[in-house]
């Protein structure tokens, strides 16, 4: 290092975790394929320019697979979800390479439609305005968690088949899985295990209960259970995994997006103003290309999931050995300067932005429809019903969680002018 170089940043920190893009700025121009110890002990390479990231993402050489990690004895199960690979939970899209992944995803694909998402978007929208309703009143919220994390949750519930009867449950395991960044590493793969159980129950009786032929409105489960490809069909342990990674990636994604996105907007109140103006006039295209400007700006996925080199490999001028982890730095592929024209301003009209939010290559994000179709409806219906929407902390009072993976708010505590309107329910969800 020169003298004149300012030192390394030290990185995931609280004071990282609440605004990590300086550091990923030192990173991009000093090291940007950097060698770390993550908080688990774990040492990993941060790779954090835009084209390095993108060759990463797409390089089969760096494996999904965990076996593939040359790892210590102090790193053992320190990579993964904590809990999946007790549950049997560990053969879904996010830890398997091809030809596996081909035919899983294959699979996966012919249940999880863009059609199936699209039929989605009443409901959604419905979830969206019964939540609103039953804060509407009082004048004020914590969005995140009477607004961000069960608008998701009973959404995939929903698309699952997951009874409405069981579907507080779920939300009870969710929430201790999206408290894993601060919480007992034991109580997530305890919630793992429940959730495992249940999915194995639910599975069976809905195999049991199967038709012949597929039935309007059917859910994506007994979807996940019929496909096939030339006969050959989803384990049992397949179609268990797939709905668990559906909902603990899915979920979380949504919260973070939804939460991440209004936050931006209550804090750059002239993109705010352009946006709700647009809402005014029912355009949509500006809803549409900002929610793509937040998922770069400031996205939920901070680091892609985890990969692991099969063989040496260089990226970005930096030699990789065989058997070490590789976190691709969304967050910091996005803000690159070399890709975006000033990266640091939020810009709700962005046309050139190719961002790396939901990943890229074979891995990209399979629920990614839904997710924007989730933030959509919530971003919309938020600003025409509470349109005087406000900070009800300063931003800098304000707590995001210390994950490895997601980034978001613990809490985000608004104020509006309560809602009244005469004559309109406000049932419970769900």
């Amino acid at each position: 290092m020169r003298y004149d170089e300012p030192p390394a940043p030290e990185l995931f920190t609280w004071e990282f975790a609440t605004d990590p893009y300086p550091a990923y700025a030192w990173l991009r121009e000093h090291a940007p394929v950097h060698r770390t110890k993550l908080p688990s002990g774990v040492e990993a390479w941060l790779v954090t320019r835009y084209g390095d990231a993108k060759q990463a993402l797409a390089d089969p050489r760096l494996s999904k697979n965990p076996a593939h990690h040359d790892e210590p004895a102090h790193a053992k199960g320190k990579t993964g979800i904590p809990g999946e690979r007790k549950a049997e939970l560990m053969t879904h899209l996010l830890n398997i390479d091809p030809p596996d992944h081909t035919r899983l995803r294959r699979l996966v694909a012919k249940a999880f439609t863009p059609r199936r998402v699209a039929e989605f978007a009443p409901r959604v929208q419905e979830l969206t305005d019964q939540l609103i309703d039953q804060f509407a009143t009082s004048g004020s919220a914590d969005l995140i968690h009477e607004f961000a994390f069960p608008l998701p949750i009973y959404a995939i519930c929903d698309l699952l088949g997951v009874p409405r009867e069981d579907q507080d449950d779920f939300r009870d395991w969710a929430g201790m899985m999206i408290r894993h960044g601060g919480g007992p590493r034991g109580g997530v793969a305890r919630s793992v295990k429940k959730m495992r159980g249940y999915l194995a129950e639910l599975i069976h009786r809905k195999r049991e209960a199967l038709s012949d032929l597929p039935e309007p409105g059917e859910d994506l489960i007994s979807g996940l259970i019929r496909a096939s490809d030339e006969g050959e069909h989803l384990t049992e342990n397949e179609v268990a995994a797939m709905a668990f990674i559906l909902l603990f990636a899915g979920f979380e994604t949504t919260v973070n997006l939804i939460g991440n996105g209004v936050y931006a907007l209550l804090t750059h109140p002239e993109q705010r103003a352009r946006l709700q103006a647009s809402l005014t006039v029912e355009d949509s295209s500006l809803l549409e290309t900002g929610i793509e400007e937040l998922l770069r700006y400031d996205g939920p996925v901070e680091l892609a999931t985890w990969r692991f080199a099969t063989q040496p490999l260089t990226i970005g001028g930096q030699d990789i050995a065989a058997g070490d982890p590789v976190l691709v730095v969304l967050a910091a592929a996005d803000r690159d300067p070399a890709r975006f024209a000033d990266p640091d301003t939020l810009d709700l009209g962005r046309r050139d932005n190719q961002h790396l939010g939901y990943g890229h290559g074979i891995h990209y994000c399979l629920g990614a429809p839904l997710a924007r179709l989730e933030g959509r409806s919530a971003l919309a219906t938020l600003l025409t019903r509470l349109p005087d929407l406000q900070l009800a902390l300063e931003p800098s009072e304000l707590r995001w969680r210390g994950g490895l993976i997601m980034r978001g708010l613990r809490t985000l505590p608004v104020e509006f002018t309560p809602v009244h309107e005469s004559g309109r329910p406000s049932p419970a969800v769900p």
